[in-house]
């Protein structure tokens, strides 16, 4: 945090909304000496990522010393904007972000354009498009709180752990719909109403042809409701009744999205109880502190867990959610958001059959969806079995039963259904790790192309890691060390672009746990320098560019700063330094040990004498 840059005195706070403090005047210089702001000198945005398998972290940075407080573009690694991929290099611009948020439409078009990654050229065998699921049965605390278990789940796409709720004692009751309507039955939650079918099958309104296209319009409801929706269609199932008119009892008003949902002889219908949030820690204490028992990789609070140091909520990545079930409820397919590592725990009583593909084959999977007239990132999909299989995708499936612990990798595809009543209950992780955050900077790259917010703040998340931790792993330091710099750059030249237009940035400071903040516009993160307008007496804050976009003398607009640009390469210096000085210590260390080793060693009498030495005096 910046207490000490803030300046009390250097702003009056006579608005304030979400952390935001502006004057009364909304404009911040005289607009005749205001020049015209030109966008190509935001090129920060205009960086062209290569997608590529790229293992040459090299120490290039030989510009970067400890005492550097000019960062710019030529002190960068050569691949300080490498991103790691699939081995597809191209030109699409990653960080331009020219226009809102497009339609449906307008996606499913792009979609059709977009240079997925090819993914991996191996040709799979049937077997291999089948693969067994990872999992282990833990039999002892012991074994679930060893190193080797966190490997296990770190070295598959997809893992098991079963047993681990028996070991662990964890009582799972506590997460039982009994006991959440005894704690809150007003609790509002959100619901899905979907088409009940089987799980390898997914078909259109008329049933005749199979799609991937995932029809589940939201509502709202509260736990009570829906916990009476599941006790009715469980006894409408021991009395041989259908679901259906057990759906007709307990009317879930679609009042949120356009649904083309509409009753038809074909299916039943079946509504999942879905996002329900589990992040009061008053309210919820016992639930959370059950989840204490857990193994440190898999908490939901951890040092080593990167979502830990956001330093604010994220509503199902970094708090727990949970979800209420009956048989056919589906999670259609996706990837988590930013391609973090995800933890679920199946409440019982019911089973639920899970399906995942591994993160490579990501590209070809967003390719399909393309050709089946949905889009990877912001559509609603359930995939075509032999469609994947046709396309060398392959597909791990295996059966949750209750008190399982699935493990979903970095960036792995996965859907869900269930094939029982159960509740489940799940979060985010993000092992600090080089894989885990190159992948989310990938992901958080991809989508400013897609036009999809990241819900992970990932520049607020990384100033944050290094001032949190130390960084051991040497690739991982030079990852984290070229996002940086490239941050501070174009922090720089957005202040150069200012001071050039005769416009004053006002110092505003950024409060302990104050969330990142957003363009109202394109849904990009915007770190630092914020461009603050009124709009319907709210205060919204917009990106560099869009902002130039709505008025080239930024007319209208404050310019707030958050960070002391000094503050900032002291710490982007520090970084370097602690882990150079790391660095020397551990070869000091080494060479130390070597050398007292090799003046030390000496021969024992029984070695000596059966290899012919002769014994010193």
């Amino acid at each position: 945090m910046i207490d000490k840059f803030c300046d009390p005195n250097a702003l009056p706070s006579n608005q304030r909304t979400n952390g935001i403090k502006v004057e009364k005047s909304n404009v911040t210089a005289n607009s005749q000496q205001q020049k015209r702001i030109n966008l190509q000198s935001l090129n920060h945005n205009n960086i062209k990522p290569t997608i590529q398998n790229n293992n040459n972290n090299n120490n290039n940075n030989n510009s970067n010393n400890n005492n550097n407080n000019n960062i710019n573009n030529n002190n960068n690694d050569d691949n300080a904007n490498s991103i790691n991929g699939n081995g597809i290099k191209h030109d699409v611009d990653l960080g331009t972000h020219d226009a809102p948020r497009a339609n449906d439409s307008q996606h499913e078009a792009k979609a059709n354009i977009l240079p997925y990654p090819q993914g991996p050229l191996k040709h799979n065998s049937p077997s291999e498009l089948n693969p067994p699921t990872p999992s282990i049965f833990v039999q002892s605390e012991a074994e679930i709180f060893s190193p080797q278990l966190q490997e296990f789940c770190l070295a598959h796409p997809i893992a098991v752990i079963r047993n681990i709720s028996r070991v662990l004692k964890l009582n799972l009751g506590l997460f039982s719909t009994k006991t959440l309507v005894d704690l809150d039955a007003g609790h509002s939650i959100e619901v899905r109403t979907q088409l009940e079918q089987p799980s390898d099958e997914n078909w259109d309104h008329e049933k005749k042809l199979k799609i991937w296209r995932c029809e589940s319009p939201r509502a709202w409801s509260k736990i009570g409701r829906y916990a009476q929706y599941q006790a009715r269609t469980f006894q409408n199932h021991l009395t041989s009744k259908t679901r259906n008119s057990v759906a007709a009892d307990i009317d879930f008003t679609i009042n949120d999205e356009k649904t083309s949902i509409k009753k038809n002889p074909h299916f039943k219908f079946v509504t999942f109880g879905t996002n329900v949030d589990l992040s009061d820690s008053k309210k919820w204490k016992g639930q959370l502190d059950e989840l204490d028992k857990l193994p440190m990789f898999s908490r939901v609070v951890s040092a080593s867990n990167m979502l830990s140091h956001i330093g604010h909520p994220i509503l199902g990545m970094n708090t727990v959610q949970l979800y209420m079930k009956v048989p056919g409820c589906r999670t259609p397919g996706h990837q988590e958001n930013n391609n973090f590592c995800s933890v679920n725990i199946n409440i019982g009583p019911g089973d639920c059959e899970w399906f995942g593909v591994p993160e490579e084959y990501w590209g070809p999977m967003a390719r399909l969806c393309a050709e089946n007239n949905t889009n990877f990132v912001h559509g609603s999909w359930w995939p075509n079995l032999d469609d994947l299989h046709a396309r060398n995708i392959p597909v791990y499936r295996f059966i949750q039963k209750p008190g399982d612990l699935v493990w979903v990798n970095t960036g792995t595809v996965h859907w869900v259904q269930a094939i029982g009543w159960c509740n489940n209950i799940a979060w985010n992780v993000g092992p600090i790790t080089t894989k885990q955050f190159k992948s989310a900077i990938e992901r958080y790259e991809w989508n400013k192309v897609e036009r999809y917010k990241s819900i992970v703040p990932m520049i607020h998340l990384t100033w944050n890691l290094v001032r949190n931790i130390e960084i051991h792993d040497e690739e991982l330091f030079h990852v984290i060390k070229n996002f940086m710099a490239t941050t501070l750059s174009y922090c720089e030249r957005i202040i150069k672009m200012l001071e050039d237009s005769n416009i004053d940035i006002k110092w505003h400071g950024k409060a302990p746990h104050e969330p990142a903040h957003y363009c109202a516009n394109c849904e990009i993160e915007v770190f630092n320098i914020l461009f603050v307008k009124s709009i319907e007496k709210k205060l919204v804050v917009h990106c560099a560019k869009c902002a130039i976009e709505v008025s080239q003398i930024l007319e209208s607009f404050v310019v707030l700063q958050e960070y002391d640009m000094a503050y900032l390469k002291e710490t982007y210096s520090n970084f370097i330094r602690t882990f150079r000085n790391q660095q020397q210590r551990i070869t000091n260390t080494t060479t130390t040990v070597a050398t007292t080793a090799a003046t030390t060693t000496t021969v024992s009498p029984a070695n000596s004498l059966s290899k012919g030495c002769t014994l010193p005096n």
